[in-house]
């Protein structure tokens, strides 16, 4: 057993004492951003059943407005990510809040496609480099033995804005006619605030590095440092890439594809889920619990799913094997067919717990694998270009869902992504010498 295992015999008393102020102090205030974050970019799901007929929006123009998020995040997430690694977390993280908050906000008062179109786009660019930002900053403050652990508490923020966004957006759209406005022009103004109120937060209380840590002993934040100088040297003795190196590296371009399976899926439920269940049958004022059900258990089977992966040090089939329980749950929605609405449900069930719990993980995969800049541009590479998938899961939903006008056919449509995004992920494996994670058995 590796003496760096996190297992209760074999950690040092300052190990666990300056981990578990790592997590009561970092993650909590990553966690308010990244539900900030997810309620403002997939919010527009649950303003659809009553945005759409408003606008006079189509399937495919609101799948294509709502993918176009995507576009703006792909073109400014890697500069983003490069200006964060110079700058640092505070200062950068704070700038992404406000600006994605206000731009959120003003999708309010859209009034054509054009208008729903440039304010998507708006939004990505806004928001572009807060989550691979925050990927980069778990690497530079947590050991790779407790990193998976920590980045499914971050990524589960994002299925607690799932569980938490549908149910209070169906109340926000009660305030219909408040003041002259339509409830999902409330709902884009009042889910805004968290972002903005999330800037100030973060700019008094996030610490950019390590050494600056005053909320750290001196005893805890030295072996801290040390740590980490010791884990990035022994993945630099294996190989140190450049920046142009982890652009062209084979392995980074996989998992770039296997991210864009994992995006085209994710998006391509979220944005369209109420209408989904709207179209089961669900009555209308049910229709944001029934869409968060899924996402409570993707929360706790995210979480196991992390731990589990660093107990037991297996990465590759911790990922691999939740995009194949995606792809076939989208397929056997097709295969129920919406006579069985009950049984329909389960299959998306399954499907979106497959796509939730292997996030967390397949972050541990590069972050294992690059180091300084390269790891800032490369995991802003895998994000920005994977998250593209966001934009042609919705953009192919709607487009199928409105020639074929099924929504099982629709989701079937999604089910070859997660597939070959299996496939990639077992092409790229992973080398267990650059994580000091414990082995198996």
């Amino acid at each position: 057993m590796d003496a760096h295992a996190p297992t209760a015999h074999a950690v040092e008393p300052i190990e666990r004492e300056t981990v578990h102020r790592l997590f009561w102090r970092l993650i909590p205030l990553l966690m308010l951003g990244m539900f900030a974050s997810y309620l403002d970019r997939s919010n527009v799901g649950m303003a659809a059943p009553t945005m759409k007929p408003d606008l006079g929006f189509s399937n495919a123009v609101f799948g294509f407005g709502a993918g176009l998020f995507f576009l703006g995040y792909f073109l400014a997430e890697i500069p983003s990510n490069l200006i964060l690694n110079k700058v640092g977390a505070r200062r950068w993280m704070a700038r992404i809040l406000i600006t994605w908050g206000i731009v959120s906000g003003l999708t309010a008062f859209v009034w054509n496609d054009w208008s729903f179109y440039g304010m998507r786009f708006l939004l990505g660019l806004a928001e572009a480099g807060f989550s691979p930002g925050v990927i980069l900053y778990l690497i530079w403050w947590f050991p790779s033995a407790y990193r998976t652990r920590a980045m499914a508490l971050f990524q589960s923020a994002a299925t607690i804005s799932l569980i938490i966004g549908p149910p209070v957006g169906g109340l926000l759209l009660h305030m219909h006619g408040l003041l002259g406005l339509a409830g999902w022009q409330w709902l884009f103004l009042v889910e805004a605030s968290p972002a903005v109120i999330m800037c100030f937060v973060m700019w008094r209380l996030l610490t950019d590095r390590p050494a600056d840590a005053t909320w750290l002993r001196a005893d805890q934040k030295a072996w801290l440092i040390e740590r980490l100088a010791s884990e990035r040297s022994q993945r630099e003795s294996i190989h140190k890439f450049t920046l142009g190196q982890a652009f062209a590296n084979p392995k980074v371009l996989l998992l770039t594809v296997a991210y864009i399976g994992q995006t085209t899926v994710g998006y391509g439920i979220i944005f369209f889920l109420p209408l989904i269940v709207k179209g089961l049958g669900v009555p209308t004022d049910w229709i944001g619990t029934a869409s968060a059900v899924p996402y409570v258990f993707a929360f706790v089977a995210m979480l196991f799913w992390g731990w589990h992966s660093d107990i037991t040090g297996e990465r590759t089939w911790h990922v691999a094997g939740p995009f194949l329980v995606a792809a076939a749950g989208l397929a056997a929605c097709a295969i129920i067919g919406v006579g069985h609405p009950r049984l329909v449900m389960v299959a998306l069930l399954f499907a979106i717990i497959g796509q939730q719990i292997l996030v967390p993980i397949f972050w541990s995969i590069p972050s294992a694998l690059l180091t300084g800049t390269a790891a800032a541009g490369g995991i802003a590479l895998i994000n920005s270009v994977g998250n593209l998938g966001g934009f042609f899961g919705p953009s192919v939903f709607g487009l199928v869902k409105d020639a074929s006008g099924s929504d099982t056919i629709a989701l079937l449509s999604l089910a070859l992504a997660p597939a070959l995004a299996a496939i990639a992920i077992v092409v790229v494996g992973h080398d267990r010498r650059m994580e000091r994670i414990p082995p198996r058995g």
